[in-house]
């Protein structure tokens, strides 16, 4: 029998606290907001990855103006790693919002929210293009654990490549969270839409205030 979803919705707010013991890349990140806690996810079934193209194309409409700031580099990046740009662009989006100076509590940096131990001594963790590496390798990674499949690879790059092999009501939290935001708004990235309902939900929800941040930073803001 199909298990049932089972959606109870939590208070909206900012999650900025410590990284999980053991956790991958970013831990619990800065960018991730309050969503609907998901139970039952034994058996997810998110998208799976497209295959990345052999020519750049231009991102989906619907990440914010801060994400977009970066679409050219997003493409050569997603190229390198060998991973589908809308889905790098989702994990900027709620990891960074575009802001490259982006740091946590936990300590992890930039774009893509890394954290430290996965730089090389020496290494700037904050430069756009060593951060964007090291991320997406590690994103890449999840895909190739997750059979393809985008969502369990987002739960990975949150909670640690660790969590795409359990049931999804045995993720922490915050992971079930970024798996919500994360799958919205990629499946709504790559089906062609203009605008993400999902990525309002988020932005509505405490996002707002991570993007208003990099458009300072970025020099956006009007």
């Amino acid at each position: 029998m199909r298990p049932q979803l089972v959606i109870r919705f939590l208070p909206l707010e900012i999650l900025l606290i410590a990284a999980l013991a053991g956790s991958g890349v970013v831990g619990l990140v800065r960018g991730v907001v309050a969503a609907p806690r998901i139970e039952n996810l034994s058996a997810p079934v998110p998208a799976l990855a497209p295959e990345p193209a052999s020519e750049a194309a231009d991102l989906s409409p619907v990440f914010t103006p801060e994400t977009q700031h970066w679409s050219k580099e997003i493409v050569e990046w997603a190229g390198q790693a060998g991973v589908d740009p809308n889905l790098a662009a989702t994990v900027m989006q709620i990891e960074s919002c575009g802001d490259p100076q982006a740091e946590s509590p936990s300590g992890a940096q930039g774009l893509f929210q890394v954290m430290p131990f996965h730089f090389d001594a020496g290494e700037a963790m904050q430069d756009p293009d060593t951060n964007a590496r090291r991320g997406l390798a590690y994103l890449a990674l999840g895909l190739e654990r997750a059979g393809g499949q985008a969502g369990l690879a987002l739960a990975g790059y949150n909670g640690g490549h660790s969590q795409i092999g359990k049931d999804g009501s045995l993720w922490p939290a915050e992971t079930q969270r970024y798996y919500y935001w994360g799958t919205g708004i990629y499946d709504e990235a790559v089906s062609g839409a203009q605008v993400s309902s999902r990525l309002q939900e988020w932005l509505a929800a405490g996002g707002a205030s991570l993007c208003g941040q990099a458009a300072q930073r970025l020099g956006l803001s009007s």
